[in-house]
């Protein structure tokens, strides 16, 4: 059984930065694609980022180069920093796995586990 437990969110200002955590546990491995997602209140789940085993990271246009997400392979543990957030940041965040793929897209539909999610809000 494969579990992601992420940590991290909160409620900061604009400007701030917040950094999640995904770590993985179980029959996964740990080189396989891993992805952040984010769901608006009343929206889509939609696409933040991810990395490929290869390390190759990839990002939704809105990131805007404020989002970097790493991998620390050793603890199976995925991370998204997020800088100079904005209000439009304002999402529960999931983090997701695929469960037999180094290669990782922007589909959902690619990604075999999710995290619980986590609350973050950004307001003044």
């Amino acid at each position: 059984q494969v579990q992601l437990v992420q940590s991290g969110g909160g409620l900061v200002q604009p400007g701030d930065s917040l950094r999640l955590s995904c770590a993985a546990s179980g029959d996964i491995h740990r080189g396989y694609a891993m992805g952040w997602f984010r769901q608006p209140p009343g929206k889509e789940r939609t696409f933040v980022g991810a990395i490929r085993g290869s390390g190759r990271r990839d990002y939704a246009d809105f990131v805007k180069g404020r989002f970097t997400i790493d991998r620390d392979n050793a603890k199976n543990t995925v991370y998204l920093q997020m800088n100079n957030l904005e209000p439009g940041d304002t999402a529960v965040y999931y983090c997701a796995a695929s469960g037999g793929s180094f290669s990782a897209t922007s589909e959902i539909s690619d990604y075999d586990y999710w995290g619980q999610g986590t609350q973050v809000t950004v307001s003044s």
